[in-house]
């Protein structure tokens, strides 16, 4: 029998090196509203795409009705909710976690690496990630998307490091993961 790994989006409350514990709070309780809003209960499988691994099972924080209102914009939701699979998944795959946010005009949106402590250099075996999100969409818009993320990564390639791109689409709910 597969084994059931649970993404828990309530660990994004913990931060990371580069996510405070109060955003990674916001991007868990948009990916909730995302979920909700698509009339997921909780906890709901993920369907990973081209990925031969274990069931993934995503739970997340009880809606509440102020975190309806505070995400009601659902364009912005489904990016910060996007966001935060994307984050809890990679960090599950690859054992990387944000080390820091990127810049806008770099093609990607966070840095990605290992734990940093005391004895690790900055940057030292990073990667970058590109995350995108799709409240409901269809399977071509899905595959597309994909596609177009790791293209945009090439504006930063100069960096000679990986780059992932994550899609999540919060509608069936399905992710991908491409790497280049």
């Amino acid at each position: 029998m597969e084994e059931i790994v649970t993404l828990d989006l309530d660990d994004l409350s913990a931060g990371m090196p580069a996510l405070t514990s109060a955003m990674g709070g916001v991007l868990a309780e948009a990916a909730a509203v995302c979920l909700e809003d698509r009339g997921h209960s909780d906890p709901i499988q993920l369907h990973l795409k081209k990925i031969e691994v274990p069931q993934y099972l995503l739970t997340r924080p009880a809606v509440s009705e102020a975190m309806r209102r505070t995400h009601n914009d659902m364009e912005r939701a489904t990016e910060h909710g996007a966001c935060g699979v994307a984050i809890i998944l990679l960090r599950k795959l690859t054992g990387l976690t944000v080390v820091r946010q990127s810049k806008k005009g770099t093609g990607f949106d966070y840095w990605i690496g290992p734990e940093e402590d005391e004895n690790t250099l900055p940057f030292q075996t990073t990667a970058r990630l590109e995350v995108s999100g799709i409240l409901h969409g269809t399977a071509s818009q899905f595959a597309s998307r994909v596609k177009k993320k790791l293209e945009q990564t090439k504006a930063s390639d100069s960096t000679k490091l990986t780059a992932y791109a994550v899609v999540v689409e919060f509608g069936r709910p399905q992710a991908e993961v491409g790497e280049r």
